[in-house]
Parts: structure tokens; sequence; C-alpha cells
């Protein structure tokens, strides 16, 4: 099957199912096939026709994602690091490092971050260097569970502009997502580790 029918049935699948179809988008889109934008695009439209069930939609879509991811991280679990360079490219060591450093950010951020970002080069370095499974589906459930969320009240509240507006700013929303998170790493780090405990 062509890239080109898989893309005209999965679209079938939404139609027909929903949020259901959605899960299966978002699980391929993170896994072993690529399609940018176009599950953010789902996610909106089914949002616009039916509001009250955006939650569900945004549900839906992050655990659709976070399935797809962890196939990725189980192949790279046992694919090894020639899997992990051969997707990373140039990048593998700022990757490695990165992750080597901060096992939950650096599968969080990367699960918010819109295209065109790389995203799955994050997921299997997660998987080659071994970070604990549970850090690694915490943040991309929290990471995805927040870009489809903020995605679906988008939609809600601007309509068919909610697309148009994710692309122009949401790299701007993704960048505050960072910054916040980092001053909160920093801040929990000072906290619990800075000063010493007093008996």
């Amino acid at each position: 099957m062509g890239r080109k029918k898989i893309f005209v049935w999965l679209q079938g699948l939404v139609v027909a199912f929903g949020g259901g179809g959605l899960f299966v988008v978002t699980f391929f889109d993170s896994s072993v096939l690529s399609f940018p934008f176009f599950p953010d695009a789902v996610m909106i439209e089914l949002s616009i026709a039916n509001p009250v069930r955006m939650p569900y939609y945004a549900a839906m879509a992050a655990m659709g994602s976070l399935s797809g991811c962890i196939v990725l991280y189980f192949l790279a679990k046992k694919g090894g690091e020639v899997f992990f360079h051969k997707h990373a490219r140039g990048k593998a060591e700022k990757i490695k490092e990165w992750v080597d450093n901060n096992g939950f950010l650096s599968a969080f951020i990367p699960a918010v971050l819109p295209p065109p970002f790389p995203f799955k080069p994050f997921v299997l370095a997660e998987g080659v260097f071994q970070v604990p499974p549970h850090t690694f589906v915490l943040a991309i459930l929290l990471g995805r569970g927040l870009r489809y969320g903020v995605e679906g009240i988008l939609a809600v509240r601007y309509g068919d502009a909610a697309l148009g507006f994710l692309k122009s700013h949401g790299g701007v929303f993704a960048l505050s997502v960072v910054v916040v998170m980092l001053l909160l790493s920093v801040l929990t780090h000072f906290v619990f580790h800075g000063s010493p405990i007093k008996k």
C-alpha cells in the first residue's frame, strides 16, 4: 500500500470512527510513518465539528501517539545505537547528551513541540539509552496530552483559523512551555538538592 493510499485510508477511518480513527492516525504518525500537521488538522477538525467531545479527542490523540512511541521505544531498545544513529543522523551526539542528563524533559519537550522540530530521534534515544519506561510513558503522555489539549481549545475558540494560528504561533507557545518546564526543573532541583536538610 502506497503512502497516498494509506493517507486516504486514514482519512476514511477518521470520518467513520472519529476518535478511534484519530487514535490510529496518531499511532502511525508516532511510529512507522510521518504525517506532519495531519494529526493536528484532524484533531482540530473533529473538535470544531463536535466541541463537547474535544477532551475525548485530545485523550485519544495522546493515547494513540503514546502507543506509537512505545513501539519505537522498544524497537530502539532492542535495535541499539546503530538504529538510533541511522535516524538521528548528525544530531545523534547532542541528543544522546541531552537524554543522558534529562530523561523526562528529553521526551516531554519534543512531544509538545510542533513540526518541523524532530520528535522521533528523541523517542529512539529514550529506548537506546535506557530511560526508565515509566519516566518515558509519563513524559510522552503529558507532553502529547498538553499539545492536543491546547489544539482542541484553540479549535473550539477560533474554529477553522486554529490550524493557521498553530502553524504561525505554535513555536512561540512551545517555547513558552519549554521555558516554564526548565524553570520548574531548576527550582525543583534547588529546593530538593540545593540546601541540606537540617536535623
